[in-house]
This record gives C-alpha cells, sequence and structure tokens, in this order.
C-alpha cells in the first residue's frame, strides 16, 4: 500500500467510528479564530482527548464528518516525511472530491514527529484552511522559531495532567466546596492527588498497575523523545542517573557543577555543557521546569540559582522512591504545578531565610506564600514562618500564606497577617480564577532555549 493510500485509509477509518464523548477539560480549543491552534503538553497530558472533544463539539454544532480530517502521526502504519504531508490533501480530495477545503478542519496530533512539518501547516493555512489544530509532546511548538516560521498565525496553549479541580470532575466529585456533603470528599481526594498525580488514563486502570503504567510512559518520554529526537543514545544511563538526581534535589536551590563534579567522580567523562543541554531538553518535553530565584534585578533573576520541579507528582514518585515517601516535596511540587500550568510569574524568595513562592501580580503587589506539609513539629512551624515573615517584609507585604496538606488558621506577627489554609481549599480557589487554563500561552517562566546557561 503506498502513502497515499495509507492516508486514505486513515481518514476513512477516523469517518467510520467518529469519536465518543470524552470527559471534559477546563480547556476548551477556540473555533474560528482565524488562527492556527498549536497545543503541546507532556506526553499522555490528554492532548489526543482535547482534540476528540473538539471534534464532537464541533459534529454538535452540524459540521459533517466529511469535513474534519484527523491524522496522528503516532500512527504505527506512518513514517510520514515532510515530502509527503501533501498527500494527506491529495488523500482527502480524491475521497471527497465535493468537499470545499476552506470549511474542511484539520487536525495534525503529534505532527512533531516530521521535520519541517511548520512549512506544511503554514501552506495550508495560506492556500487551504484556516481551521487547523496542531499537537505536539515538545514546547519547542510554543518557541520563538515557530512562531516566526508562522509568522504570527498561531495561537499556542499548553495542556498538563489534570489540576486537583478537573481531578476531582473526572472522579464524579462536586467541586463545590461551600457544601458541606462536598468537603469531606474533596479533603479525602487530596492525599490520592498528591501521591498518584494527574494523568488523566490512570482513571482508567487497577491501581495495581498504575506504577508500571507511569514508569512506561517515563520509558517512552526517555527513550522516544530525548535519546531519538535529540540523538542522545551514547548518553542513555547518564540520563537515567541525572533524572532521578534532579527528582531527588525537588524544592532545593540545584548546582549542575555540583552533579558534574558527581559525575565525574563516578567515573563519567563529560563536557559540563552537556548536564545544561540534558536540562533543555527534559524542559522541552515538558518533565521538569525551572523556578528563578527572586530578585527585582531581571538579569539577577535569569543568572541565579534555580530550583526544578517535575510535571506530574505520580510520575516523579514512580521513578523515585525517595521522592514519592517524601510529602512535603510533593505538595511543593504539586503547588508549583499549580501556579506553573496557570501562567503565573513565580519565583523563590532566598536570602537569611527562604519563602517557597514569590508570585508577581500585573498591576499589583507581589503574593508570598509558604508551603508545609504540616506545622505540627514548634521548629517546623518557626522556619516556615520566619521565612514567609522576612520575604513579606523585604516586599512590603502585609500579609502572607502558607499551604498545608489540612491545618487551617489565622495569626498575626510582628505586624505581618499569616493566613494558613489547605491545599485543597487554595486549589479550588485557583481554579475558580476566570477560565484559568483557557488563555494562549507565552514563552516565560522556563520555556525557550538558553534558559539554563547561565553558570
Amino acid at each position: 500500500m503506498n502513502k497515499k493510500d495509507i492516508f486514505k485509509e486513515i481518514v476513512r477509518s477516523f469517518h467510520k467510528k467518529p469519536p465518543a464523548a470524552v470527559k471534559k477539560r477546563v480547556l476548551e480549543l477556540p473555533f474560528n479564530s482565524g488562527k492556527i491552534i498549536t497545543v503541546s503538553g507532556v506526553r499522555r497530558s490528554g492532548k489526543t482527548f482535547l482534540l476528540l472533544d473538539a471534534i464532537s463539539m464541533l459534529m454538535a454544532q452540524g459540521v459533517e464528518i466529511s469535513r474534519i480530517v484527523y491524522v496522528n502521526f503516532e500512527d504505527e502504519r506512518l513514517d510520514a516525511d515532510k515530502k509527503e504531508l501533501d498527500l494527506i490533501l491529495q488523500a482527502y480530495q480524491e475521497l471527497y472530491p465535493e468537499a470545499e477545503p476552506a470549511k474542511t478542519y484539520f487536525f495534525f496530533d503529534e505532527i512533531q514527529n516530521v521535520d519541517g512539518w511548520e512549512k506544511f501547516i503554514r501552506r495550508v493555512y495560506d492556500t487551504v484552511s484556516k481551521n487547523i489544530f496542531v499537537t505536539g509532546s515538545n514546547s519547542k511548538l510554543l518557541s520563538t522559531d515557530i512562531a516566526t516560521s508562522l509568522r504570527g498565525r498561531n495561537l499556542g496553549y499548553e495542556l498538563y495532567p489534570l489540576s486537583f479541580a478537573e481531578f476531582l470532575s473526572f472522579g464524579g466529585i462536586n467541586t463545590d466546596i461551600h457544601d458541606s456533603r462536598n468537603r469531606a470528599k474533596i479533603a479525602s481526594n487530596a492525599e490520592p492527588y498528591l501521591l498518584g498525580g494527574g494523568f488523566p488514563e490512570l482513571f482508567f486502570i487497577a491501581q495495581d498497575f498504575r506504577i508500571k503504567t507511569l514508569q512506561g510512559y517515563f520509558d517512552v518520554m526517555l527513550f522516544k523523545d530525548l535519546i531519538e529526537r535529540y540523538k542522545r543514545k551514547p548518553h542513555a544511563h547518564l540520563l537515567k542517573y541525572f533524572v532521578k538526581r534532579l527528582l531527588a534535589n525537588i524544592s532545593s536551590p540545584l548546582s549542575l557543577h555540583k552533579i558534574y563534579n558527581e559525575l565525574r567522580s563516578q567515573g563519567y567523562k563529560i563536557d559540563k555543557n552537556l548536564l545544561y543541554e540534558l536540562m533543555e531538553e527534559l524542559n522541552s518535553i515538558y518533565f521538569f521546569f525551572p523556578l528563578r530565584k527572586y530578585s527585582a534585578s531581571v538579569i539577577k533573576r535569569e543568572t541565579s540559582e534555580k530550583k526544578f520541579y517535575a510535571v506530574d507528582n505520580g510520575l516523579a514518585g514512580a521513578i523515585s522512591f525517595s521522592i514519592g515517601e517524601d510529602r512535603g516535596k510533593l505538595l511543593e511540587n504539586a503547588v508549583f504545578m499549580q501556579f506553573h500550568s496557570t501562567g503565573s510569574d513565580i519565583f523563590f524568595y532566598k536570602d537569611k531565610k527562604e519563602c517557597d513562592f514569590i508570585c508577581l501580580v500585573p498591576g499589583g503587589k507581589p503574593k508570598a506564600y509558604q508551603v508545609a506539609y504540616n506545622l505540627a513539629s514548634a521548629d517546623t512551624k518557626k522556619r516556615e514562618l520566619d521565612g514567609l515573615i522576612e520575604a513579606c517584609r523585604r516586599l512590603g507585604l502585609t500579609s502572607g500564606a502558607v499551604i498545608t496538606m489540612s491545618e487551617e488558621f489565622e495569626e498575626k506577627i510582628g505586624g505581618v497577617r499569616i493566613k494558613v489554609v489547605p491545599f485543597y481549599k487554595w486549589a479550588l480557589a485557583c481554579a475558580r480564577r476566570p477560565n484559568p487554563f483557557g488563555a494562549p500561552r507565552q514563552e516565560k517562566n522556563g520555556a525557550g532555549p538558553g534558559l539554563f546557561n547561565s553558570k
């Protein structure tokens, strides 16, 4: 079977079996925007189902299935290169010679597997249809390079594993925290979310197989997204060690120079720049994200030490036993991902003491947050509150918050009002902000080339 016939079969097969209803996410893709819609995110975060949901919505609005072309480039029948992408259009036109191309919707899933795809997409946009949706598992879909190639024709979105609010919704739990009947269910689900993470597929997999499933995700990310794409086969063993080392260090300032010395002492003969390159690549596939140290100086923010966080608690715990057993780090990681996934501009504070998150508010004062699993120990409470108070005073703030697993109270110390709030309440309050996942994502706070180059 030649390539055109394969594309015909793919289009025909999809039309014979339109998508069934899927679980709804907060993010809904816009129609008729006049822009190419690009969605990027970590593997298995639900990008395909987001496209299928969009297709279902189109059909509910009366769009005939014959006006929809869906191609998943992870299909084992495909091994297309950019010269063969035109065959998709030819196959569709031969199947539906009466179709009006301008009224056709094109969905290209995981198209980053084809080098040079952006030129094809731009040409389809310019000459065939304005209704184009593209997904990929690499942040380069949002990079300035792609934006330049598409010449401002695209709107870029990011999709992450489920937020806590989405996790509850997937489990059929009402998220109205003001209803006492719901509150206990909501609170009791915070711990499973903290430990298991939010990859959507896990809802449909027995508990006994979830860790194996997550480890399988990691293997695909490691070998397909890193080793194959970036030609890192000679460094496969090093990559596994590096990832586990980073996971063990979540929530703490990290020195890649220190890791470099550790590796040298273990007999690895590597260039230090390799570690910075690997860190860039792990960021590009949405595995790790950096957090910069707060400074009034933009230059100091970019060149200072950084912390790193993982895309999902369940994935992190499936790979590293040490992080999976540390609930304090898991809580901090979950808080970071809630901030990051909603596009918040965040930093950590460190001077004499430390504060976990400083969140910049456009047109307003920053907000300071500390994260602690619990404050039962007097020493822990003093350390966490002292760090928060120092950050608040340095930033001219009269209040700050501590996010815990279950504790809730308020007190005032040295003129600073401190609100202690459980994670489940804080996370749902974040979700109630207007359309938190709906705005196009711009390259900032950790995306894009050169982020890890400052040594």
